[in-house]
């Protein structure tokens, strides 16, 4: 007969309670695990499906993820005539926040390099790609888009034409995929009165050039939309994204790349650790600190829960001993009530945890080797926290079972 189930099932509503307690606090711990997964997921996720291999940004930046970069978007056919490589694209990448049906809504935009750049690599659950260059986008299902919806931002009207999953920004935010041209003009967009405002400063200006006082008719320039003036550049991108030709050497493209006055090069990994060294480094050490101090919270709490238990059994405990019991039974029925009440809570903790946290707003991803290392150090605090029950199970005397 096994002393410690039979505790247990005399003591069920007790061990029961205690279970689901312990169960919620590892949920919390592996929930902690999860985000963080889930956070370096998310800052990653654009670097790992875009496919580049190289990163074009502004000189002496960490763009365009760790921080702004701004480019001319005529660097894509500087970058395209460097040997070795098959493609160049654009990129441009930005946030913004409207208001629908009363509620913020966040989203993150990102441009595709349309015609080449047609959004086929994205894992799309309903509707299609990109089908013309202008009011077409592909959403996340988080932003509450479906496929048919139309929505305005700026002066433009964009029709929902695709929508995915889990394809989230490192904010957390929903990304949005249009053309690098309306990604632009969504980002550059500016009231009318504004750009009024503009034109009359521009003739204002224009009115003390010596030119123009020779010639009035160039003043008419001033009130031309920005586009159309010469003298005023093109909105700028924030990178240009670089694949390699088959057997190119990379280190040679990017040393090529790099020799250019204006611009840094890095290569898909060296984003990546930009990336994670960067924003994500003070959220990972926080997320880390509260998985450890939650984890000696459980077996701080595990320990006093044995003890307190064993305390109750004291009389059985030295009733045992003046059988003539030997410690290994007793130090055996405390230490697989240990292992049964860890095992018990590391299960609930697991399953409430697989309902609850995909109503989390942040992706929670529980790895396999995060469930693995958890279980383990749950097995260790059920050992060490058992501890405290065997001592003072050693120290009953058989004399108190005739107390």
């Amino acid at each position: 007969m096994n002393l410690a189930v039979k505790d247990i099932r005399h003591n069920l509503g007790r061990f029961a309670l205690t279970a689901v307690g312990m169960g919620m606090l590892l949920m919390v711990v592996m929930g902690m695990g999860g985000i963080y997964r889930g956070v370096v997921e998310d800052a990653t996720l654009l670097i790992d499906r875009v496919d580049a291999d190289l990163w074009i940004v502004q000189r002496g930046t960490r763009g365009p993820f760790a921080e702004l970069s701004r480019l001319p978007s005529n660097l894509v056919y500087r970058a395209a005539a460097v040997p070795g490589v098959a493609q160049s694209r654009e990129f441009v990448y930005h946030t913004i926040q409207r208001q629908r049906d009363g509620k913020p809504l966040r989203i993150a935009v990102l441009g595709l390099s349309w015609p080449t750049d047609r959004g086929e690599w994205i894992p799309l659950t309903t509707g299609r790609p990109l089908g013309q260059a202008h009011f077409e986008i592909i959403a996340d299902k988080t932003l509450g888009l479906a496929v048919g919806e139309k929505i305005k931002l700026g002066k433009e009207t964009y029709k929902v034409v695709g929508t995915t999953t889990n394809m989230i920004s490192s904010g957390g935010d929903g990304l949005a995929f249009c053309t690098v041209s309306d990604a632009l003009a969504i980002q550059f967009d500016t009231p009318g009165e504004a750009v009024r405002l503009e034109r009359a400063a521009r003739e204002a200006r224009g009115e003390k050039f010596e030119l123009a006082i020779q010639q009035p008719t160039i003043l008419e320039n001033a009130w031309k939309p920005s586009s159309q003036l010469p003298g005023i550049a093109r909105p700028q991108i924030s990178a240009v994204m670089v694949t390699l030709s088959p057997g190119a050497d990379a280190d040679r493209v990017a040393e090529i790349i790099s020799g250019w006055g204006d611009v840094s090069v890095f290569t898909a990994e060296g984003e990546r650790e930009l990336l994670l060294k960067g924003s994500v480094e003070k959220v990972r050490r926080q997320i880390g600190l509260f998985r450890v101090l939650l984890t000696l919270i459980a077996a701080i709490i595990m320990a006093l829960i044995l003890y307190t238990l064993t305390l109750d059994k004291i009389h059985s405990i030295a009733l045992l001993k003046l059988i003539g019991a030997p410690n290994t039974v007793i130090l055996g029925l405390i230490l697989q009530q240990a292992l049964i009440l860890g095992m018990v809570g590391f299960a609930i903790a697991y399953l409430v945890g697989r309902q609850l946290f995909p109503m989390f707003p942040r992706r929670v991803i529980l790895a396999d080797a995060d469930l693995i290392q958890l279980a383990a150090i749950v097995l260790a605090i059920s050992v060490v926290s058992s501890l405290l029950g065997i001592w003072k199970a050693l120290k009953v005397s058989p004399n108190e079972a005739l107390a």
